[in-house]
């Protein structure tokens, strides 16, 4: 009988690990030279999209950071109560979010943060929230 709960316990010890490092996974990569947005899980592409990032004038900040928080319905304070629909900040007021002025996409047109169509938005957005923020990670390179 001792023998059998032990086993059962490595085996639920072994399942949770392994699924910890699978939520781990969750990588967007924003490439600033060609505007677009690559989410990869697992190391599997998973979504290609157009965004915009900072225009001139306007910085997209450069680097590495795991998401922080998550606003559905946000607004900024900043920038005249504009709408950040499906925002996922990830560096102080930067974050990846919805806009409505999609053929700005491909192109710098933001503020800094990194714009997407509102339906990839929604997409990153719940797959962020569903792995956890802690597990997902942006990555922004020139």
């Amino acid at each position: 009988m001792r023998s059998f709960l032990a086993t059962a316990v490595v085996f639920l010890l072994v399942l949770f690990q392994a699924e910890t490092v699978l939520a781990a996974n969750l990588v967007a990569q924003v490439n600033l030279s060609s505007q677009t947005m690559t989410v990869t899980q697992n190391g599997v592409v998973k979504h290609r999209w157009r965004v915009s990032t900072g225009r001139k004038g306007f910085n997209t900040p450069t680097g590495s950071w795991s998401a922080k928080w998550a606003s559905r319905n946000h607004r900024s304070r900043k920038y005249n109560n504009a709408p950040m629909p499906y925002a996922i900040f990830f560096k102080g007021g930067y974050a990846v979010h919805a806009t409505y002025e999609t053929r700005r996409l491909g192109r710098p047109a933001s503020h800094g943060c990194v714009r997407l169509s509102p339906s990839d938005a929604a997409t990153f957005y719940q797959l962020a929230n569903r792995h956890g923020l802690p597990n997902t990670r942006i990555v922004i390179t020139r």
